[in-house]
């Protein structure tokens, strides 16, 4: 049954990013905490990890089914032509550095499409590839990149210290949290320094966070987990006592004899006001314009971690929202002033680990 479209999609006009002049030095700081976190995590480890979400819990393969009968406006760059393409994706948390999971921080997905064509962003160009990386909240903790810097800067001052303090703090958020939440609220920022819920990573929605273009429009992307076997995950605690890589292991559980399967969806624009692109706190109002499926994402069982993916997909690859298509640019401060960080971070990693990065071109070129 072909997709309708309820809203009336807002195109995007060049107006709507709005740079400051001091940019380009908060872009530069950035990439000197990033660079501080990734050297001091080198120096503890003697391997080169992510300068952000550093540790990894799920390692995977699987297939990206777009729809067909897409109304014109959603069916643009990677969803534009209905059919099968392979993804890598990468579960992961926050931090720099490699915690033990009772440091509990917000979950991240990384997906990566292959076999995309069309123009490609600036520095992708040869790729096939389609990134979109995404956190389990529908907006992001900062709303400009001076207050993202402000962040970082005091990650990178407590990267690698005091792994039992952040265990205990972590516990000391969580109940925070938890008692915030039974009120009706929420707090990002709590999560972000150790106080979200030890869920499991399966039942979690992700969300692009911060838009991008959608062709002639933009918008954001959420992967919502449908299957069963997946809903029933949703809010499931992760049992984490002595289990220092407690989430690896629900991740290998799981996937040793059950199938996954998300729906890709898009929530396009349609009021700059009230779904802006500088302020990248702001949730869009879903009832304004609700998240519309474009895709399917299905993933097999397999080996969902393992020291081989490991080498294959935390040492092999990147993954940036800046690998794409120009129909999917990154937009507003947030984005812009990270790019520099990622490309800085993917070098380093591989200068320092002796593996040079790849962008696969075939399904043979993901973990086996």
């Amino acid at each position: 049954m072909p997709t309708t479209l309820s809203v009336h999609p807002l195109p995007f006009d060049p107006s709507f990013e709005q740079i400051p002049d001091d940019e380009a030095q908060t872009s530069r700081e950035l990439l000197e905490a990033m660079r501080q976190i990734i050297e001091t995590t080198y120096a503890d480890y003697g391997h080169a990890v992510r300068s952000v979400h550093a540790k990894s819990h799920g390692l995977l393969r699987g297939e990206l089914r777009v729809l067909d009968g897409l109304p014109p406006e959603l069916a643009q760059g990677a969803f534009a032509t209905p059919g099968v393409l392979p993804v890598a994706l990468r579960f992961s948390t926050n931090p720099g550095d490699i915690l033990d999971d009772k440091v509990s921080t917000p979950r991240g997905l990384a997906i990566k499409i292959v076999g995309v064509e069309g123009e490609r962003l600036p520095g992708s160009e040869g790729q096939l590839t389609q990134d979109f990386v995404m956190q389990n909240a529908p907006a992001f903790v900062a709303a400009t990149p001076k207050e993202f810097l402000k962040t970082l800067k005091l990650l990178a001052k407590t990267t690698d210290k005091a792994p039992g303090l952040k265990k205990a703090l972590s516990a000391v958020l969580r109940g925070t949290e938890k008692a915030v939440e039974a009120l009706g609220g929420e707090s990002p920022t709590l999560k972000s320094l150790g106080g979200h819920p030890q869920t499991h990573l399966l039942g979690e929605t992700y969300y692009s966070v911060v838009p991008f273009l959608y062709g002639r429009h933009f918008a954001k992307l959420s992967v919502v987990p449908v299957s069963p076997e997946l809903t029933a995950l949703t809010d499931a605690p992760v049992d984490l006592d002595d289990k220092p890589d407690g989430l690896r292991e629900s991740m290998n559980a799981f996937f040793a004899g059950n199938k996954a399967i998300w729906e890709v969806r898009v929530q396009l624009a349609t009021d700059i006001d009230r779904m802006p692109i500088e302020d990248a706190s702001v949730r869009w109002p879903e009832e304004e314009s609700p998240y519309v499926t474009v895709a399917h994402l299905e993933v097999g069982p397999q080996p969902a971690w393992n020291a081989e993916r490991a080498r294959q997909v935390d040492d092999g690859m990147a993954f940036s929202p800046w690998h794409g298509l120009a129909a999917h640019r990154p937009l507003g401060g947030i984005m812009r002033v990270r790019k520099p960080s990622y490309e800085m971070s993917s070098e380093f990693r591989a200068s320092h680990n002796g593996c040079p990065l790849h962008e696969p071109r075939t399904q043979g070129d993901l973990p086996q």
